[in-house]
């Protein structure tokens, strides 16, 4: 199997910095059944582009960093929602976390979590902001929580779709 992290335009970025994975394998799938647009879009010149954001250390290693369409644009700068959930779940008032980009004019998106306090816990919003005021940089500190349910699917993954919609109004992240 080959590797490459590639940035948006398709090039490969240096070691360290983040982009989309793209793998290349004779066993690899030929498209998707009956979806010549979406195979389109995933494999190009032979390489499938698995919607993964990585970076790759001096070594050769790969990290899983987040996936695109998770990844918040605010300001200018990408932002990884695990990062954040990962510093959210550390809080010992917080059952579960999700983070999201909300829409907003000036910034394009701003961080937005979504907070699901353990049981007979209250935690407010100001608790929120200070936890993470305290480990981490000042433009990832959410500018927006809400305290409500984490909907996850039968395999646990959570359907940031479903809180997408739900306060934005759109299922999809914003891409440029």
């Amino acid at each position: 199997m080959e590797g490459r992290i590639l940035d948006w335009d398709g090039n490969d970025v240096s070691p360290g910095d983040v982009g989309e994975l793209a793998i290349k394998s004779p066993r690899l799938m030929k498209g998707y059944y009956g979806n010549q647009s979406l195979t389109r879009q995933s494999i190009r010149n032979g390489y499938f582009h698995t919607g993964d954001l990585a970076r790759m250390d001096d070594d050769g290693d790969y990290f899983i960093v987040d996936r695109m369409k998770d990844m918040i644009t605010s300001g200018g700068e990408n932002i990884y929602p695990v990062e954040i959930e990962d510093v959210l779940h550390q809080h010992p008032g917080i059952e579960d976390a999700a983070v999201i980009g909300y829409p907003d004019q000036r910034l394009v998106e701003i961080v937005m979590a979504v907070i699901q306090p353990k049981t007979d816990v209250s935690i407010t919003e100001e608790d929120v902001l200070a936890w993470c005021q305290a480990r981490l940089a000042r433009y990832k500190v959410p500018r927006k929580v809400v305290i409500d349910h984490i909907p996850r699917n039968p395999t646990g993954k959570v359907l940031k779709s479903v809180l997408r919609e739900k306060y934005s109004g759109a299922k999809e992240a914003f891409r440029i």
